[in-house]
């Protein structure tokens, strides 16, 4: 067997994993979580004030030293948007991936494995939006620019699939990552995110999983004018979409009248929010090494980007140098 076509069994292989687990282990979001805790009527709650360790918002000194009912209701509105957001980056996901269903010729394990992550973006959709609905807040979720773009951005997953699927790392890796933060700190979380949240990263380490295979899989086969252009456009598209997802939109800093310094130094200029940042990227940073996307012209647009730094030595490494939030 050459080398290729032991690479193509091995990629097969993991796509029957993959789509197995799907079908062994999945979530309903109206049978596996307890919405009647979550209400407009109920927000007044400390557990929606937002974690000081692993929120750049929850970890600025300007936020904690705001009343408690301001940073329950700031907390809530952050936690409502980050859904919102996420339900629209999923819809975008969704549609981009259909696409790239439609080329795919028979009797390929991607289109069945690709077809249970739709299903399951699907569910977390709705989701999200009966967390925004519960919360009682009509949060707008992304900035404009990527409501104008998203039709565009769903084509990407026929005509340019390898940006496409760096286009779902983009926005999966830093939610993921904030997620998981939020979740290892051990702050006190409302007991309904804290489901969403554990059913989202149960769910997302397989599409994330899948992502890093099939881009391992198909950039070595680029050509070299292709992979050398994708690795210039790998660490904008990240940085984009990070900011699409994390980042608040303008009604949030005009609704809580939050000073245009603190709002700097959230996203991302504070020595706590810039290594927030990085550290959200390490395991794509490892990712583009092994693709051999890391070259001395894209190394520097990582570091124009801010995302530059150490690599993950295995997918999800916690942070384990954080810097202090009143830094």
């Amino acid at each position: 067997m050459t080398a290729t076509a032991s690479h193509e069994q091995a990629f097969h292989e993991n796509l029957r994993k993959l789509s197995d687990a799907s079908v062994e282990r999945n979530f309903q979001p109206y049978r596996d979580i307890d919405w009647e805790a979550l209400s407009a009527e109920k927000v007044d709650d400390d557990r929606l004030i937002l974690s000081p360790t692993a929120d750049p918002l929850g970890a600025h000194p300007w936020y904690r030293a705001l009343p408690r009912e301001r940073q329950i209701e700031i907390g809530a509105w952050r936690y409502a948007n980050l859904a919102k957001v996420g339900l629209q980056f999923e819809q975008v996901l969704i549609g981009g991936m259909v696409h790239h269903l439609l080329r795919l010729p028979n009797f390929t394990p991607e289109f069945r494995y690709a077809t249970h992550e739709l299903v399951e973006e699907c569910n977390h959709t709705l989701m999200f939006q009966e967390a925004v609905n519960r919360a009682g807040l009509d949060v707008p979720g992304a900035p404009r620019w990527f409501h104008v773009t998203a039709p565009l951005l769903m084509f990407a997953g026929t005509f340019a699939p390898e940006a496409f699927f760096t286009g779902v790392l983009a926005g999966e890796e830093p939610i993921d990552h904030l997620q998981k933060a939020i979740l290892r700190s051990g702050d006190k979380m409302h007991p309904t995110m804290q489901r969403v949240f554990q059913i989202h990263i149960a769910e997302e380490a397989r599409h994330i999983s899948f992502a890093h295979q099939w881009l391992q899989h198909r950039v070595p086969r680029m050509k070299p004018v292709r992979r050398f252009s994708l690795s210039l456009a790998f660490p904008v598209i990240m940085r984009a979409l990070c900011d699409v997802i994390m980042k608040p939109s303008k009604d949030f800093w005009d609704r809580f009248d939050i000073p245009d310094g603190v709002r700097r130094d959230l996203f991302w200029n504070s020595p706590h929010a810039r290594r927030t940042l990085q550290a959200y990227f390490g395991d794509v940073r490892a990712l583009a090494d092994d693709l051999g996307l890391m070259n001395p012209a894209s190394r520097q647009i990582w570091k124009a980007m801010g995302i530059d730094g150490q690599s993950t030595r295995y997918r999800s490494e916690p942070d384990r140098a954080p810097v202090s939030p009143a830094a």
